[in-house]
């Protein structure tokens, strides 16, 4: 089936060229968008459509579309089995916690390094009632500030209220113990049955242009509107964005995006109150006492060998000390970055939580020179060299939705499967992509879509190109308080635990920054330099 659907290509193509215009029937509802027609097209050259359109016949049989609907029901389902609905009729049957008991389990006076520490946490109501079912999404970690040194906890939830929460004690000194009760599982049951009611949380304002004068309209990645619409189509992805079309202007006149909150909530009244500012983010182990954690004389602890793509991840993948980020299953060393770096061509492609990884590398080396591209905006694609060394770092900007409320242009957007298909590729080419933060105010079918499409782009590289190094970097935590209907660490966690599902079969390197930035206790979208600093240097290990 690929190999007739590679067939296909260059008859679309062609037809493509020399078609003056080609339409497609798109079926769009609330939930899915696919295309019926599927053809190769990248977004550095918009298939500009307006409907209504008429059906044509599709070339090519389109059984991609089919596998990966199924593909995405399959995760939707994997993960509402996860997150049961909750629905509650007042707020003290909610999980407080105030009332919620953890005790350690064999307490002891002193405890070795290496040892594990358990605790059994049982969630209570507001009136003090054992919760008699599990959900609560809760966040455990230890930390020792005077030695900046902190890691994270394993939370086991054995869904009838009880939760055991696991630390392995990784350093000597005095240790003190967080678990941090982020959303109650009613809230979390609200979040979800929220996140995927709908698309318009997020208003998106395209600006057109004709001649002098300048047009605004409505966007979204669906538009419940009985006017004509401009459809900006990536058929080979089955993935699209709309916008109003403005009267006399031409559908191709879109340069320019921006976005802002709309005032729209799937959250009740009653839901609302569990995520005010003070039931968000709630200490549980408020008295504990810091834990006493010695030497105790054990043996050595093994070499570990060096870290490399392809490594079984471990809860916690590792910890901090020193301010610096310490794998559990393999060894990081101090990299010269210059060197390492000499001869390699490095793609960052995502969000502005990668671009961070680009303003490091320019920071950091001081030979790099910035070349001007001649872009728009904050979200211009960036492109630094080192001619001497052969250097070539750049950074690009994901397809919609991207969230900006300053003005941005569009004609440089593209999505990452495009950019991964046009990308040679070799044993010096490496490809680092991060997802996730613009994609939370959506439904979650929008985000695996796109994970499933990055995940084929990059098969099919690894294909013609085994010897090219591809990375993901998982999503940073951020801050709890912040709009959480749309941008909440729970929707994080679940583009996570979607992210690993999808990439688990491919031979690519994962970096942990869920895991990094919850032990460096950040809180920050946008992590300090010294966080950045430890993420490339996992980057930095795997290359050289």
């Amino acid at each position: 089936m690929k190999r007739s659907m590679t067939n296909c290509k260059p008859l679309l193509v062609l037809l493509f060229i020399l078609t003056s215009s080609i339409t497609f029937t798109v079926f769009q509802n609330s939930t899915k968008l696919w295309t019926a027609l599927k053809l190769p097209i990248s977004l550095h050259h918009w298939n500009f459509i307006t409907k209504p359109s008429w059906p044509e016949a599709p070339l090519c049989p389109v059984v991609s579309a089919a596998e990966t609907e199924l593909r995405i029901k399959e995760i939707v389902q994997k993960l509402d089995q996860q997150i049961p609905p909750r629905p509650f009729a007042h707020v003290n049957t909610t999980t407080s916690a105030a009332h919620s008991t953890a005790t350690i389990l064999n307490p002891r006076h002193t405890y070795c390094r290496g040892d594990q520490l358990d605790i059994l946490l049982e969630a209570r109501d507001h009136l003090g009632r054992r919760k008699q079912y599990g959900g609560d999404f809760l966040r455990a970690r230890m930390s020792s500030p005077a030695l900046k040194a902190g890691a994270t906890g394993k939370v086991t939830d054995f869904n009838n209220g009880t939760y055991l929460v696991s630390f392995t004690l990784f350093w000597e000194g005095q240790v003190s113990l967080s678990l941090v009760l982020i959303h109650p599982s009613e809230g979390v049951s609200a979040l979800w049955r929220a996140r995927n009611q709908g698309y318009d949380r997020i208003i998106f304002t395209g600006q057109f242009s004709s001649g002098a004068s300048q047009v605004n309209t409505d966007c979204a990645l669906v538009l419940n509107s009985s006017a004509e619409l401009c459809q900006y189509l990536d058929a080979q992805d089955q993935e699209a964005f709309y916008c109003v079309r403005p009267q006399h202007v031409p559908c191709a006149a879109l340069t320019h995006m921006h976005s802002k909150n709309k005032k729209v909530s799937y959250l009740s009244k009653q839901e609302k109150s569990l995520f005010e500012r003070s039931n968000v983010g709630v200490e549980i182990m408020e008295n504990f006492n810091v834990i006493s954690v010695s030497k105790c004389n054990k043996e050595t602890v093994p070499i570990k060998g060096k870290c490399k793509p392809g490594m079984t991840s471990t809860i916690p993948s590792g910890h901090v000390w020193k301010n610096t980020w310490n794998p559990v299953s393999c060894s990081l060393a101090t990299v010269e970055m210059k060197e390492c770096l000499r001869g390699k061509s490095i793609h960052l492609m995502g969000d502005s939580t990668i671009r961070q990884w680009m303003e490091y590398f320019k920071t950091s080396i001081k030979t790099l020179k910035s070349v001007d591209l001649h872009e728009f905006g904050k979200l211009q694609h960036q492109l630094a060299v080192d001619l001497d060394r052969n250097i070539n770092i750049q950074w690009q900007k994901h397809g919609y939705p991207l969230i900006g409320s300053v003005t941005y242009s569009v004609k440089e957007i593209e999505y990452i499967a495009r950019a991964i298909d046009r990308t040679g590729g070799e044993k010096n080419t490496v490809i680092v992509i991060s997802l996730g933060q613009h994609f939370r105010p959506f439904p979650i079918d929008v985000f695996i879509r796109r994970a499933l499409n990055v995940h084929k782009a990059v098969q099919r590289l690894l294909l013609r190109s085994p010897d090219t190094m591809v990375i993901i970097k998982a999503e940073n935590i951020r801050e709890m308080h912040n709009d959480v209907e749309r941008f909440s660490d729970f929707h994080g966690y679940i583009q996570y635990l979607a992210i690993n599902d999808i990439f688990q079969d491919l031979n690519v390197g994962i970096i942990d920054a869920w895991d990094i930035t919850i032990a460096y206790g950040t809180n920050n979208v946008h992590p300090p330099e010294y966080v950045v600093r430890n993420q490339v240097n996992i980057l930095l290990n795997y290359i050289c």
